[in-house]
């Protein structure tokens, strides 16, 4: 069997999949996720891409170092490739006044990536919901390649549901993928 045919690229939307870790109260354990990805698709290897959006230091009452440090974590001791950004910040205006607005969009680096390296792998999976990724995920099914969605159903669209290869609900899957509980911050 090639190496092609042995690997597996995984696409991780963090904004979306925040989304389905917020709905299961857990985090979502890496290390657990990747061991399922090659067990559950038969693929020893697997290239992980990382997308997320950081606020920038002082706009938050909270120390973001620790966002960095979980960065560092995934790229060091789990070998991820790591796209990140710093949250844009834009002055708008509505009915109540004047406030900021944040946006850190990485559906532009998460195409390119899985475009720029798709004669690297048989299989695509998108850890996203977000149905933005459906001409994306067409482009690569027409290439030959498979095509998977993990999200869950409070967060994915219809169209990634039935325009993938097979759909996957993160909140029902029999493998434990979850890591340490969700604690909120005191405000």
């Amino acid at each position: 069997m090639s190496t092609l045919n042995k690997t597996v690229y995984l696409f991780i939307d963090a904004a979306n999949s925040w989304e389905v870790q917020k709905a299961k109260g857990a985090f979502f354990d890496y290390q657990k996720v990747v061991s399922m990805i090659k067990k559950n698709f038969n693929k020893s290897n697997v290239e992980v891409f990382y997308y997320t959006a950081y606020p920038k230091e002082g706009t938050r009452n909270f120390d973001v170092r620790r966002k960095h440090n979980f960065f560092t974590f995934l790229k060091k001791a789990l070998g991820f490739n790591i796209r990140k950004k710093e949250l844009k910040r834009i002055r708008a205006v509505d009915e109540n006044g004047e406030y900021i607005k944040e946006k850190g969009d990485m559906d532009v680096e998460i195409t390119i990536d899985a475009v720029h390296h798709l004669e690297k792998y048989s299989t695509a999976i998108f850890f996203t919901g977000d149905s933005d990724f459906l001409s994306l995920i067409r482009y690569i099914r027409n290439k030959g390649k498979k095509v998977f969605i993990f999200s869950s159903r409070n967060n994915v669209s219809n169209e990634l549901r039935t325009g993938s290869d097979g759909y996957f609900d993160c909140l029902n899957l029999e493998e434990d993928i979850w890591g340490h509980k969700i604690k909120h911050r005191k405000k």
